[in-house]
């Protein structure tokens, strides 16, 4: 199962109404729930009767680097996005002991809900690459929908022209332990304080970087 429906809503967040947020939310987050949970339900179902309790499945969400990086005006947006990404990784978990792999698709592609963003298609002469062309991320869907993805769940991947990029999850940057068994709270304002002092502003928890490769 591929699920890749998508509309947007721009607005910035201080103008952003109740219908410009429900719109978005309902049609990405809650449209890929809908169809996962039922595919969910139809392969637990088959595995009940399948020898060994495995079948063959597999679940491609389309997810976005928006929902990794919350840009300006799409908070609707990045937070379906996000929300996808969660809810694969917890199917990837929840199926994968019946034979069924989820993994999400951030892909950067030309298409309608893009067209006002990207522009027309260009004309390619032969030799060139096209990086926005859609049959990028079609080639990446193939495997990920064939038997030779059988090792390959919970898997988050950015397809950009010829290159597909696996994207690893978060790391810790450090651990504040108090000295007693719990924190004061002067003492953790002060310990923060500090540690954020002189920090650039763009290095958070946005996976800017993403944007720049």
């Amino acid at each position: 199962m591929v699920n890749n429906a998508g509309i947007t809503r721009d607005r910035m967040l201080f103008n952003m109404s109740d219908e410009e947020w429900d719109a978005v939310i309902a049609v990405h987050l809650r449209g890929h729930f809908l169809l996962t949970r039922n595919a969910a339900a139809y392969w637990r179902d088959k595995a009940k009767d399948a020898e060994g309790g495995s079948v063959f499945g597999r679940l491609v969400n389309t997810s976005s680097e928006a929902g990794l990086v919350g840009p300006v005006g799409q908070a609707n947006y990045a937070a379906a996005k996000a929300g996808i990404t969660a809810l694969t990784l917890s199917a990837a978990r929840a199926l994968g002991r019946y034979g069924v792999c989820a993994n999400v698709i951030c892909p950067r592609a030309r298409t309608a809900m893009t067209a006002d963003v990207f522009g027309a298609a260009p004309d390619v002469e032969a030799g060139q690459i096209d990086p926005l062309s859609p049959q990028h991320v079609v080639s990446l869907v193939q495997f990920l929908a064939s038997p030779a993805a059988a090792e390959v769940n919970g898997q988050v991947f950015i397809v950009y022209g010829p290159q597909v990029t696996l994207v690893s999850p978060p790391h810790m940057e450090r651990r504040f332990s108090a000295d007693g068994t719990s924190w004061d709270p002067t003492e953790l304002t002060a310990t923060l304080r500090d540690y954020f002092a002189g920090r650039d502003p763009e290095q958070s928890f946005s996976a800017t970087d993403l944007m720049r490769q």
